[in-house]
């Protein structure tokens, strides 16, 4: 067993939406309970479909949005209980890699800028210390250190990205949240940069929270697997189980779309029909019903309870009516 660095319980985020004349309309219930282990060491991954609540859940995870309701614990700290000084004490332990690096970095500073900015507010580190850390940590993201003049325009895009995850790390944190960190990039260049997030962790021994919609990317990087719809967790399972045994319809359909490398191999594809549901107005009973293939009428009346069943690598979790 793992020990446990992050435990998120009931985690929710709604967004008021204000009409005209003064009017409030349905909140847009971004995340509707969210409920996550991760170990020290461990990615969990976080897969959906756009609008689905990811990069809304990693954000209030880290408190960078106030949750509406929930607890956040890192390493048995509830977040929520921390004032302004505390939590900017925290965020040493916490950090963020952003998905775009093109607008992470401003254009207007150096990398030591930049990285500098970063020791000066949590650390008290005299000049030359800070010279030699930032000297140190662009050559452990594989960078040189006479990088450190440049501007973000004078990279390409992996070395943008690697000089964000050099930020994120200066601190030596426990917790990352790499929200869709490699999207951005072009493909041989996601595969370098994967491998240095993985390095790194064998190295530090951080817990990554690595969000994206790349089901192949997060079969690759991560332990386990979380699968969101609309705003709430609907599958969690060992990445292997995961992958060779989905229990959930709406997790066998992300899967079925993964290209297949054989030419000759044959896979079901499951279609879903319909459009995904306003988070404004979800359907009622399980949020899937309306786009399920396998829906039955309680489906349509009776919202499904996470269950816990059993699995090759161990327990996972399903919130499906039909998961047996």
């Amino acid at each position: 067993m793992m020990d446990t660095l992050l435990t998120v319980e009931g985690l929710t985020k709604h967004f008021p939406v204000r009409g005209g004349w003064g009017r409030t309309g349905a909140p847009v219930r971004a995340v509707d309970g969210v409920d996550l282990t991760a170990g020290r060491g461990e990615t969990l991954g976080i897969v959906g479909e756009s609008g689905c609540g990811k990069s809304t859940t990693g954000r209030a995870i880290l408190r960078l949005i106030e949750p509406t309701a929930g607890t956040v614990r890192v390493d048995g700290t509830d977040l929520a209980g921390l004032g302004p000084a505390e939590l900017r004490r925290f965020r040493r332990r916490m950090q963020l890699v952003f998905q775009d690096p093109y607008a992470s970095l401003d254009p207007r500073w150096t990398v030591e800028r930049t990285l500098t900015e970063v020791l000066r507010t949590h650390t008290d580190l005299g000049r030359d210390a800070v010279r030699e850390r930032i000297g140190d940590i662009l050559e452990t993201v594989g960078l040189s250190a006479h990088h450190r003049s440049r501007y973000p325009h004078e990279f390409s895009g992996g070395q943008r990205q690697r000089i964000s995850i050099a930020r994120a790390l200066l601190l030596n944190p426990d917790l990352v949240v790499a929200d869709e960190p490699v999207s951005a990039l072009d493909v041989s260049v996601q595969a370098q940069v994967i491998n240095l997030m993985k390095d790194l962790q064998q190295e530090f021994g951080m817990t990554y929270l690595f969000i994206s919609h790349d089901l192949s990317v997060v079969r690759f990087i991560s332990d386990r697997v979380a699968v969101m719809y609309l705003g709430r967790v609907v599958e969690l399972a060992d990445t292997a189980d995961l992958f060779a045994d989905p229990k959930h319809p709406y997790t066998r359909a992300l899967l079925s779309a993964l290209p297949v490398p054989d030419p000759a191999a044959r896979r079901e594809r499951v279609v879903l029909t319909g459009d995904l549901p306003s988070p404004s107005d979800p359907p009622a009973g399980c949020a899937f019903h309306t786009r399920c293939p396998l829906a039955t009428e309680r489906c349509r009346v009776e919202r499904p309870e996470t269950r816990v069943l059993a699995g090759e690598s161990g327990p996972r979790e399903v919130a499906c009516h039909l998961a047996e």
